[in-house]
Parts: C-alpha cells; sequence; structure tokens
C-alpha cells in the first residue's frame, strides 16, 4: 500500500517555522533563498522572525506556509521519500501540484503569491469571517445555514467540524442558529476575509489572469483536489478548479475518505503544524498518520526507512 503527502493551509503558520530546517539542510536553504529571490521580499526573515502580525497576514502567510512546505518535501525527495498521491488543504493544494509535478516550483510560488495578493485585497475592503462549527454533522449544518444570507459551508474538515464563511454579521448570526441546533462550539477562525465563499468573486477572477500566464502540466502522480475529492491527472480540469477552490468549499473529508481507495494507508503531514494529521485520525482512523514538519520529526521518518 502507498503512502499520500498532504500539505497543511493557511491557519498552521507560527513564527520560527523552518529555521531549524534551514539550519540543518542545504536543500531547504535552496527553497527558502530562491523564494526570498523570486517574491522581492524575505519569506526566510517574515518565517524565522516574524512579528506575528505580519507572518498572519494572509498575503505573506500563504507564500510562508507554502514554502515551508516545499522546503521539506525538497528534503524528503532528496532522501528517496515520494509519495503515490498527493492532496492539499485549501492553499495546500499549490505545494501538492508542484510535489506531483504540475506545476514548477516558480510558477507555483508566483500562483500563490498571486492568490494571496487578490484575496487579501478583497479581505480589506469586503469584511469577513469565518468560523469552525464543532459538533454538527454536515447535513446539519448545511440545512442550518439554507435561507441565511451572506453565509455558506467553506470547509468540510471532519465529519463532526465543518467551516463556515461570509459576512461578519452572517457568520455571527448562523452561529447562534447552529448553537441551537446543537453544535458543541462555535469557534471564530483568525482569518482576515471570507474565503471560500462568494464574497471571494472578484479575487477569483483577479486571480485567473495570473493563472492564464503559467504552465501546468500533467502530473506524475494522482492530485486529489478540494473542489471535487476526486483524483486526477488533467491538467485541463486542474486549471478550472484552482479557479474554482478560492469561492467553493474545501472537501477535505471526502479527500481524506479517498486516500485508500487511491492504495494509501498511510499519510505524511508535510509542513507546518498538525492539524490535517488530527483531521485524518477524525475521518478515518485506520489510516496511519504522521506529521513531517521539523528537523526532529524528519530525521525520526528518515530512521524508520
Amino acid at each position: 500500500m502507498g503512502t499520500a503527502f498532504l500539505f497543511p493551509g493557511q491557519g498552521s503558520q507560527y513564527v520560527g517555522m523552518g529555521a531549524d530546517l534551514f539550519a540543518e539542510f542545504p536543500a531547504a536553504r535552496r527553497t527558502y533563498e530562491d523564494a526570498d529571490t523570486l517574491l522581492g521580499w524575505s519569506v526566510t526573515s517574515t518565517s524565522f522572525e516574524g512579528p506575528p502580525e505580519t507572518l498572519n497576514d494572509t498575503r505573506y502567510t500563504q507564500p510562508a506556509v507554502f514554502v515551508h512546505s516545499m522546503a521539506v518535501f525538497e528534503i524528503l525527495r532528496e532522501h528517496g521519500i515520494n509519495p503515490d498521491v498527493v492532496a492539499g488543504h485549501s492553499l495546500g493544494e499549490y505545494a501538492a501540484l508542484c510535489a506531483s509535478g504540475a506545476l514548477e516550483f516558480e510558477a507555483a510560488l508566483r500562483l500563490v503569491a498571486a492568490r494571496a495578493a487578490a484575496m487579501g485585497d478583497v479581505a480589506s475592503r469586503i469584511p469577513g469571517a469565518m468560523a469552525a462549527v464543532v459538533g454538527l454533522d454536515e447535513r446539519t449544518v448545511e440545512k442550518g445555514v439554507e435561507g441565511l444570507r451572506d453565509v455558506v459551508v467553506a470547509n468540510y474538515n471532519a465529519p463532526d467540524q465543518v467551516v463556515i464563511s461570509g459576512t461578519e454579521e452572517a457568520v455571527r448570526n448562523a452561529g447562534n442558529v447552529l448553537s441551537e441546533l446543537g453544535a458543541k462550539r462555535i469557534v471564530p477562525l483568525k482569518v482576515s476575509g471570507a474565503f471560500h465563499s462568494p464574497l471571494m468573486a472578484e479575487a477569483a477572477r483577479v486571480f485567473a489572469g495570473a493563472l492564464e500566464r503559467e504552465k501546468i502540466s500533467r502530473p506524475g502522480i494522482p492530485v486529489i483536489p478540494n473542489v471535487t475529492g476526486i483524483r486526477t491527472t488533467d491538467p485541463k480540469e486542474i486549471r478550472g478548479l484552482l479557479v474554482e477552490q478560492i469561492t467553493s468549499p474545501v472537501r477535505w473529508t471526502d479527500t481524506v475518505r479517498a486516500l485508500p481507495s487511491s492504495g494509501c494507508a498511510s499519510c505524511c503531514e508535510v509542513g507546518p503544524g498538525k492539524i490535517l494529521q488530527g483531521l485524518v485520525r477524525r475521518i478515518a482512523p485506520s489510516i496511519i498518520t504522521t506529521t513531517v514538519g521539523t528537523t526532529a520529526e524528519i530525521l525520526a521518518l528518515l530512521k524508520t526507512e
């Protein structure tokens, strides 16, 4: 049975991430130095030193998380550790596409920066919010927000964790409705906008222009896109779904459930944090999960290979 590489998205970032990799592995140093040159600002110092308010600004968060994931991936690849299937949560889909061979690193980084700028611009002009709904099944959440204006389901993270997105007032009102329906908790997320909702339509249009300038190749291994939760190797489909992803929900539960049928009995979370590992355990407890985002975790994995 094979192994899937899963790449985290926004929310996994923390000040100091990647500094240990930079100090230990030449592949990580090359990745960070190349990114600094391509971006025209230092993702290295922003990731390693912050400050938190800068790192948590989506325009900097997205490139920083992407570069960290790619630094880890390059280390693993140099040691002959490769995936059989890849997927990424929201932003993480770009690292997944890089790992699959569909996107070159430089193209992916340009797209991540363009996506972050477009989403950040809309968020600065159209204030939005997101909140995790814990303890309700997907259908109950869907029915709870039906008929409510300016709020939608944004992430299907796990059977009992769904994220809603919309205007600040709409998310607050929806939270009250869902609490009455039995939600255990409504947890506001630390984000600057209503991501994965129709409020991001302008960002999707702007991003589509940047995407037209980049080449997408047929991936060497299957990718499971967020929008469908169904694996693909079709460059045309991937291109369309990357635009659609900005306003569509992340179907992470479907993505994880697709892993066994793709021949994967284990997965590695490649990048900062352990958010995806926790979600996988809630969705499919039989899948063996590991996190690979620090020097210690990488060295521990290498000992088992």
